[in-house]
């Protein structure tokens, strides 16, 4: 691995670790991307090792300081992790089994949905 790659990737992280914890994103909208764009990942290992660096030490760190603030619901934050869990092991295993194209297209609208519904909210 290149000394320009290492320092690419430390960039793109911190980039998504600023972006994770000012507005709750980072992994699916920033990271995934950019591995697929500019460092050539196909869309399954993107996808893998975004959640592979999502895991627990990260957002935990995250967590602390939103918990120090009294931001943090912990009742409903362990109830959502239980489907979180369910879902994950499930999703990972049809993800992996459709092709790479649909799963970019599945992942794409995804955020054109969600980006658009945040647009045009009024609320």
């Amino acid at each position: 691995m290149s000394v320009f790659t290492i320092i690419g990737l430390i960039c793109l992280g911190a980039i998504a670790g600023i972006l994770s914890s000012l507005v709750g994103i980072g992994g699916g909208i920033v990271i995934v991307p950019v591995l697929v764009m500019a460092f050539g990942l196909n869309q399954h290992t993107a996808q893998g090792t975004t959640l592979a660096i999502l895991s627990f030490p990260v957002a935990l760190v995250s967590a602390i300081n939103y918990y120090k603030r009294g931001a943090v619901n912990w009742q409903f934050a362990m109830i959502i992790c239980i489907g979180f869990v369910v879902g994950s092991y499930f999703g990972s295993k049809v993800a992996l089994d459709l092709p790479e194209k649909m799963v970019k297209r599945i992942f794409a609208t995804l955020m054109i949905l969600v980006a658009a519904k945040m647009f045009w909210e009024t609320k």
